[in-house]
């Protein structure tokens, strides 16, 4: 067994959780990112994707909301429109690198409508790369529907030892796994069954990784927010999402964890600032919260520069008014606009 080093890992940690701040997700895969593209009538190539990344990196300003970054592996080893890679531009700006490590989701034989997570076979060779390559931190995502009878628990159980092996692995390579265990929102189930079911896989995923000794203060849970299935989207309030969101996480999350990162899971930027902001308005807790968006900082960037060079430097402003607003929810100060 490798010893971990948990002055690097504290480190680490505390660069990501720096007050105000906040993590991008832009580590779409290239079929996601695809799809992105598409919604402004680009082809899925690598140089647009490449492009699209570039703008959000190499915004002006962008490291006084920004303490770290996930990105897709392509995107680690390509370079910026000025030439520079763009791991070399977040080290100047002292955004942490992280990088997501997962590859994809598969059907769960004999389980319907259930999701496994491919990606720890090699993952310790991949791991040392991305230390070379200047990553602090890395990601693994497993998802769980709500539905009948489902999740069931051979999911929880699978999924959650997946994680935890893929956090012990990271650890001992000097990196800070967050671990995500994903609630999809899609669905009308009730806000109560969002807490049951969050609740319940959260504390499953803690009892494995405390099996497989894995260093619990220097792992980063990113979480869904405990709201109800779109359907009944009016029946999360934020006062509501804020209520059963910290209760599951202080029955779930052991108080020595390092801290909590939220997804926005399909919500809109409003609803996602709107239901953070009144989560972050419950500090102090026990452990950190911060935002880890993709699409909620992500569209209105995408919809302004609609792929045409001379909308770039709008595309960036409205970069980082959206990342202003993220920020403002994160000090639990949001106003919906």
């Amino acid at each position: 067994m490798s010893e971990i080093n948990h002055e690097e890992l504290n480190k680490i940690c505390d660069k990501i959780f720096r007050r105000g701040m906040g993590i991008l997700a832009a580590d779409e895969s290239t079929e996601t990112a695809g799809k992105r593209l598409a919604s402004i009538g680009l082809e899925n190539t690598i140089e647009n994707r490449a492009t699209f990344r570039d703008i959000l990196i190499n915004t002006l300003g962008v490291e006084k909301y920004m303490s770290g970054i996930i990105l897709y592996p392509e995107t680690l080893f390509q370079e910026s429109s000025d030439g520079r890679k763009f791991s070399e531009i977040l080290n100047e700006k002292n955004i942490a690198i992280g990088v997501k490590v997962d590859l994809g989701t598969y059907d769960f034989p004999g389980f319907p409508n259930e999701k496994l997570t491919q990606g720890i076979d090699g993952l310790r060779d991949r791991l040392k790369e991305y230390k070379q390559e200047g990553c602090e931190f890395t990601k693994f995502r497993c998802v769980f529907t709500i539905g009948e009878s489902i999740p069931t628990i051979e999911s929880i159980h699978l999924n959650s030892i997946t994680l935890a092996l893929y956090a012990r692995l990271v650890q001992e390579e000097g990196m800070v796994p967050i671990v995500e265990p994903e609630v999809i929102y899609d669905g009308d189930h009730s806000i109560e069954q969002s807490r049951e079911v969050t609740q319940k896989v959260v504390d499953h995923l803690f009892y494995e990784m405390e099996r497989l000794r894995v260093d619990i203060p220097h792992v980063i849970l990113k979480t869904s927010m405990v709201l109800a299935g779109k359907s009944l989207v009016n029946q999360s309030e934020p006062e509501d999402v804020a209520r059963e969101t910290v209760n599951m996480l202080l029955e779930a999350v052991p108080h020595e964890c390092k801290g909590v990162v939220f997804l926005s899971g399909g919500q809109t930027p409003e609803q996602a600032f709107s239901n953070f902001s009144a989560i972050a308005d419950l500090e102090p807790l026990p452990f950190e919260l911060a935002f880890s968006f993709a699409r909620a900082l992500q569209d209105s960037v995408l919809s302004t520069w609609q792929g045409k060079e001379e909308n770039i430097p709008a595309s960036r402003e409205a970069f980082l008014k959206i990342l202003a607003h993220a920020c403002e929810a994160d000090q639990g100060r949001y106003i919906l606009r």
